[in-house]
Formats: C-alpha cells, structure tokens, sequence
C-alpha cells in the first residue's frame, strides 16, 4: 500500500503511515479527544474478551472458530490499534466510530489491519494449552509498553517543540503496536500461528 510502513509475515497485517509531521498542538490534545474512543473500547473489548473464552470451548470441541466470532475479535482489535496509534501520535487521522466486523480493513482510516484467521483445522493442543503458551509473551509485552510509555512521553515533547515524531522512536512504537497486535489475535485464538518477540515488520 503506497504511503504506508506495513507489517509483512504474520496473519495480522498493521500498517501506518509514513509521515512523522505531528502538528505541534496535537500533543495538549489527543488524549481527551480519545475518550469516547476508551469507552467504547471498553464495552467491545469486554464483550470480545467473552466471545474468545467461549469460543476457547467450540474450537476443543469441533476444531473450528466461527467466522462471526472471529471477526468481531478482529473489529476489537482494529478499533484498538486505531485508538492507541491516535492516542501516541502515529497519526493524525481522528479514528472513526466504524465497527466492521471483516477480516480485511474497509479502508477507512489511515491506520489498517487484516487479519487471516483460522478458523478450520485448528490446533487443539495449543488452543488447549494456549493460557500456558501466552506467559513468556506477557512478559515480553509488559518489558516492551514500559519502555514505550517513555517513549512516548518523551516523543510528545518533541512533537510539541519541533513539529516532527522522531523517526527512531516512531519506529519503535509501531514495532510495538504490531507485537500487541499480534499477541492479542493470538491470546484471543484467531491464529494459532506463535507470535515473534521483536518487533520488526
């Protein structure tokens, strides 16, 4: 996709824009806007979180996830890349209110995510054991959001002087992104593919 850095290899496919031009007021302003956006992903995230613990019970016993289930997980996820990308400054694009439940993105936002789910053939064994499997990734990812939480502290305050998103620590918190990206459509069984711990493209 021209005019944006994505995310090769893995069943979830984020991608961003290129440009690191951040208004300087952005900044004072972005984390209120988001609000509504936090509530919202409240109420779907819950309901997502439920809808993986069942469908936790329709995989082991049929091998399969339902599509429909699969896809609303999907919607979650992209509504939460979306958000935080907006939050930490990846873009200036205000997220929409959109809840497409597709596996690919409807393209309605500059940040996108398509996900190919499994959903036939599933893996019983690390679906069953996939509470077990997810430890060393929450480790990691708890390592990886302290480090971001400075970095985009300190990212913010450079767009509020200088009007430009340091490309280094840009690029590290859309490394980051896509790691909770993919840990999340893992832990949440909409692949059964491991997730890599760095957080390259």
């Amino acid at each position: 996709m021209a005019g944006t850095t994505t995310a090769g290899g893995y069943p979830a496919q984020l991608s961003f824009p290129e440009s690191n031009e951040v208004a300087n007021w952005r900044p004072l302003v972005h984390w209120l806007m988001v609000v509504p956006h936090w509530i919202i992903l409240y109420v779907i995230s819950s309901v997502s979180g439920i809808i993986s613990f069942v469908a936790w019970f329709i995989i082991l016993f049929t091998g399969k996830l339902p599509e429909g289930m699969a896809n609303f997980m999907i919607m979650n996820q992209r509504y939460t890349a979306r958000t935080t990308g907006f939050l930490v400054g990846l873009t200036e694009d205000y997220p929409p209110f959109g809840f497409d439940t597709t596996a690919d993105d409807p393209g309605d936002h500059s940040i996108t995510l398509s996900v190919q789910a499994d959903l036939d053939d599933r893996n019983r064994l690390t679906v069953f054991f996939r509470i077990i499997m997810i430890i060393p990734l929450v480790v990691v990812s708890y390592i990886y959001m302290l480090i971001a939480s400075v970095v985009a502290f300190v990212a913010w305050f450079a767009v509020l002087f200088t009007g430009r998103y340091p490309s280094g620590m840009r690029n590290f918190m859309i490394g980051v992104s896509r790691y909770m990206t993919r840990v999340n459509v893992y832990v949440t069984l909409i692949t059964d593919e491991y997730p890599p711990f760095n957080t390259d493209a």
